[in-house]
This record gives C-alpha cells, structure tokens and sequence, in this order.
C-alpha cells in the first residue's frame, strides 16, 4: 500500500524532502551478497556434479587389475626399492615373462591399490612376484611402506592368489632380509599360494650372482605350475624405441633434472627424491693430516629450502659421473653426444614412459641419468652380445650372462673382482660396438647416494654435515676406480674460479636411528672411521641439551681409525666434547700405531647398527649404536642379565 506523505501547514514548517527507502550502500552491499550467493550456489553445484566422477576414475586409475585384464597380461612384479637394484631386477623379470609363456608388467606399490591383490584371482594362470629390499633396520622401502601397513593391517583372502618373492638384503645387517621374509610368509598366511621359494639375495656378497640363480629356478617353476613352455627365444626384446625429435624446443629439453622440467632453475618445497634441494657447498675440507686416503667433511647450506633433519638422519646426494668416462664411451660409439633424443615405452599401457627424463642428449643421459661407473649386470652383457662381431666375445658375455658355474665364475673374475665398468668392457672387447641408444635403455639409472649426516638439526638447522672417505683404488687390469659420488664431492670447491658457488641436489630421508628419548638415558657409542658420522650430530644435540640445562646421561664413545697422527678424525672437536662433560669418556684405538696390523673386524660395513646393552639385572638399559655384526661379538653367548658388565649385544 502507498502511504503519501502530507507536509504540515503553517507559514514557518518548510516541505520535509521524501527518503528513499535504501541508500547506495544498502543496495552495492545487498548487490553484493546477492552475488556471492549466487556464485557460492553454482560454485557447490559444479563441485557435486564432478565428485562421482573423480571417484568413478580414481579407482580405475589405481587398479592394477583393471590393467592387466585391459592390456592381456597375467604376471605382474611389484617392487619395494631404495636405491633402484630391486625396481631393476623387477624390470628384468616382466621382460623376461614372454619367453616363458606369460605376459608381465611391472608395478609400483606405491602407485597402485594394493588392497586389490585379492581379486588376482578373477584373471587366469595369474600371478604376483615380489622383489622387496630391505632398508635400515629391518624396514619397508619408502614405496613399499602402504603396502607392508595394508599386510600388517588387513586379513584379506588370498586364496587363488599365486605369488613368489625375491628379497633383497645385506646378512651383516641384523635384520637380514626381513622384508622379504615377512613378505613370503604374510601372503602365505592370508591364503596366497607360493609357486617358489623365497630368494634371498645378499648385497654383502653377490647379489646379481644371488638373483640370477633364483630366476634360473624361478622361470621353470612358472612353466611347471601354470603348464606353459619356454618359448626358447633368446633374442634381444627391446622396451623403448629411440625417437628422434626433428622440431626441438631446448627449453624442453631435460638438463639433468630428475623430475618436473626446469626445476633447478625455479626451486619449490617440498624437496624430495624427484625434486631435490641445490643446496649451497658452504665448507669442504679434508680432515685427515696424511696418509694415501682422502676424509672429507662438507656442510651444504639449506637456508630457505624450509628442509628439517634429525640427528641420524640420512642426506641423499645426486651425483654427475665422470666427464672424461661420458666422452669416451660417445668415441667408442661414434655417437653425437649432443643428440636430443627420446626413448619411449613400446607398451604405451605402461606407467614409465621413458628409462629416465626425456627428451635430453645422450650426454645428459650418460653423465646425470645412467649408471656408467659400476660393474654391468649379467642382463647386459646378455644383450649386448648380439653386438659382438667377434664369435667369441659372444660367447663369451652370453656365457657370464648364464648361470653355470663356469659363467658365474668367469663373470665374478673378470667382471666384479677386476671392477670393469660399461667403458673397460667396451674397450677389452673391440669387436663390441652396441647402439648407443639400445646401451642407454639397458644401462641401469644412476641413484642417489646416502650419506649419515654428521651434525644436529637442532645446533645446525640450516646445514648438513657430511664425513665421507673418498672411493679411489687401482683395479688388477691397471686402471683407476673412482667412487662416483665421493670424488664427484671431493671436487665440489666452495666458490668456482668464475665466481659461482657450487652446489649439490639433496635431500633429506628420515631413518630410525635416533637418540634415546629421555635425554638422561646414558649412551654407548661405538664407531670407526666413518662410521662416527651421525655420532658427531648426537654429541652436538647432547651437548646442546646440557647447555639448555637438561640432565645428560653418561655418553660413552669407542672410536678408531688407522694411525692417530694421520686420520684421528674430529680430534679437536671430540677432545673439546670431554672438556666440557658432554663425553663421559672418550675410547680411542688406532689398528696400525704398532708393529702389525690389528683389527678386531675386517668387514666394513655401510651404516652402524642399532643395538641394546643390558647392564646388570635391573631394568636400566644402554641405548647403544653398534657398528658390527652380531656374529662377530664375543659377548653375544653371554646371559642376559650379568651384574655389572655388558653382557649381549644384539
């Protein structure tokens, strides 16, 4: 209803002005809720129409079933790996799979639902092998962590599952290939059938040797079990096709990195294995006074990066091989090293696309991608024997490719105890000339080396230590091995002769190989050489928490070297940590200041072990970092509980 206004009468009241009943505010601001209802409206609309299709292709995208029925295949090998051994002998196994009537495809764990193993059983003749490493104490590899939760987690059934498992491990390690046994026994438990028996490869000895002579049982247990035949082809199955780009945009082209494009120029957080950290070389100095041995200590600087580590956590490093290595193979070959090339997955279902970042150069492949340095596995000789001109250099490599003990034998000599490499075997045979681009698919990819970090996140939360021998020896056919990663760091001067800083990709894995919790817990120490690495960073935090007033237990360190004046590694720092009270006692030994040799362990080993010393028969406990095997421990057939001495270390 309109109301009119009607203004009051008399010579003195002027007319009152009529109000609108909104101002301009009023109507920009209900314009402007009005709008965002509006658009909050279609907004949620839009997002419920696209949710059942995001939940209808994520299961499709991560069945591993669902690929094998689509592409035909009935094998497929899943791999736990660290340091890529396990993802190549996986590999290796699903090439193989056509020659013995089966069709295989590898797989990532980590890429695909595993809670699906039970349904295997929907696809005939089917079958599931796994090649599982086991790393530090006993653990799953970082991809293999979901699934290793989901066996110890899950009761699923089994039964129609067939399944075989290789393991790999190190038996100076306590926990010798406890991945792998868990693995086996676990799917035996929830009802899987094992077709084989569980290998158990040893990286102490020769795990290729290991590996080879369980698939050589391995391939006829598969024939026997499913009644297929061996095909009894042995000729060479290609998995990439070289691609030769005719169009070629350089900023497209892969420069070393080893995951997104360019990432070394623009750096992003978080850093991990694909997208590592180029972390600053703010110091790097020798710490041995003499000798014919190089100790190093490097500190790499990662402010801004936003990285955190622990004391006894691990630094991954991304090494580049040798230059002079890289143009001596392109000789040989008489191949364009600075060819951009591609090599692509025949099997274009395959989740890897490539052997490594393409499209890039043969020398970007050779220097940052593939390893070039360490002995060929017998999987290449195998193939690069079709290369020989020479019969009998064929023979010859197909023969240490076998698993007789002849070709075992004549792989170990004159592969492995003369350390030739891809280059020393190229040169010792003239008559060997592969492809350079078949070579690049069979080479195995260069990883990342770990280094214990040698100082604390607390005291040093913007650098990370490293102590490392570098890796130089003369081989028996007179030329020089050079560790890929030690004298590649060696080199690695803190400020270049044109002014740029060096620097290292890295990053950070976190390990189990920690500090006792309640600070007051007394510790046990014992590390040679080296292997003092993670102690300084536990004596660093140790000390820092005495500093904040904390009450520190008693810490104990055993350490020793060769000769005291030569390689007494960190004397100063150690002898200002017993100054101060934060080492309770300092044990030093030196195996060669006297007149013969003496050690107590002849077998090194890569990283310390973890262990518990039981002191007296209370219930008090040593944390104790040990860094021998069990076996070697004159103590270890004591009782457990022997008044005041360490009576097992285990």
């Amino acid at each position: 209803m309109e109301v009119e206004h009607v203004a009051p009468e008399g010579p003195d009241v002027a007319p009152v002005e009529e109000e609108p009943l909104f101002t301009n505010l009023d109507i920009f601001l209900f314009s402007l809720i009005v709008g965002l209802l509006i658009y909050w409206f279609l907004s949620r609309k839009k997002t419920e129409e696209t949710i059942p299709e995001f939940k209808r292709l994520t299961p499709r995208e991560t069945s591993f079933i669902e690929k094998m029925k689509k592409t035909n295949r009935n094998m497929v090998v899943f791999y736990g790996s660290q340091t890529g051994t396990a993802e190549e002998f996986c590999g290796r196994l699903s090439k193989d799979a056509q020659r013995y009537g089966m069709r295989g495809m590898s797989a990532d764990p980590e890429e695909y639902d595993m809670s699906e193993l039970p349904r295997l059983a929907e696809i005939d003749n089917s079958l599931a092998v796994f090649c599982m490493a086991t790393y530090g104490e006993g653990d799953p590899t970082d991809n293999a962590q979901d699934f290793y939760d989901w066996m110890q987690e899950n009761d699923e059934d089994l039964k129609g599952v067939n399944f075989a498992v290789f393991g790999l491990g190190n038996k100076t390690y306590e926990h010798f290939n406890a991945m792998g046994k868990y693995t086996d026994k676990r799917l035996e438990e929830l009802g899987g059938k094992r077709i084989y028996d569980l290998g158990m490869g040893d990286d102490d000895g020769n795990l290729e040797e290991d590996f080879v002579s369980w698939k050589e049982q391995f391939w006829p247990a598969v024939c026997e079990h499913f009644g297929v035949e061996a095909t009894g082809d042995d000729t060479s199955i290609r998995q990439y096709e070289l691609v030769v780009p005719t169009d070629i945009n350089m900023n497209k082209v892969y420069t070393g990195e080893m995951g997104r494009l360019k990432s070394f120029e623009t750096q992003k957080p978080p850093f991990d294995a694909k997208n590592p950290y180029l972390a600053t070389v703010a110091v790097n100095r020798q710490l041995n006074q003499s000798g014919d041995r190089h100790l190093m200590h490097i500190e790499l600087d990662i402010s801004g990066s936003k990285i955190r580590y622990d004391s006894g956590d691990h630094v991954a490093v991304y090494p580049v091989n040798d230059v002079s290595i890289v143009n001596r193979i392109g000789q040989i070959l008489d191949a364009d090293l600075d060819t951009v090339i591609s090599l692509n997955n025949l099997d274009e279902e395959s989740n890897k696309k490539h052997p490594f970042p393409c499209p890039t150069t043969y020398r970007t492949a050779l220097t940052h991608y593939l390893d070039i340095t360490n002995p060929p596995r017998t999987n290449v000789l195998f193939e690069l024997a079709q290369y020989a001109t020479d019969p009998k250099d064929q023979d010859t490599l197909r023969k240490m490719a076998s698993a007789s003990p002849e070709g075992k034998g004549l792989y170990q000599s004159w592969v492995l105890d003369a350390q030739r490499n891809i280059l020393a075997v190229l040169e010792d045979m003239p008559s060997l000339h592969p492809t350079i681009d078949h070579l690049c698919e069979l080479l195995p990819r260069l990883q990342a080396r770990y280094y214990s970090i040698a100082s604390s996140g607390k005291v040093y939360p913007t650098m990370v230590s490293i102590c490392a021998v570098v890796v130089e020896f003369q081989t028996s056919t007179g030329r020089t091995f050079n560790g890929v990663a030690t004298n590649w760091l060696k080199n690695k001067v803190v400020v270049t002769d044109n002014g740029h800083k060096a620097t290292v990709p890295m990053y950070v894995r976190k390990s189990q190989f920690r500090l006792p919790f309640k600070a007051s817990n007394p510790v046990v120490m014992i590390g040679p050489g080296t292997g003092i690495a993670p102690f300084m960073g536990f004596l660093q935090e140790r000390g820092w928490m005495k500093e904040q007033g904390k009450d520190v237990g008693e810490t104990i360190l055993y350490f020793g070297c060769r000769r005291r004046n030569e390689d007494f590694l960190y004397q100063q720092e150690l002898e200002e940590f017993e100054k101060a009270g934060v080492l309770t006692q300092l044990n030093v030994a030196f195996s060669r200041d006297q007149e013969g040799k003496v050690t107590h362990h002849t077998k090194p080993l890569s990283a310390p072990h973890y262990v518990r010393v039981h002191v007296s028969s209370t219930t008090t406990k040593f944390v104790c970092f040990f860094s021998f095997p069990r076996e070697t421990c004159s103590n270890c057939s004591s009782g457990n509980n022997v008044s005041d001495k360490i009576t097992c270390i285990h």
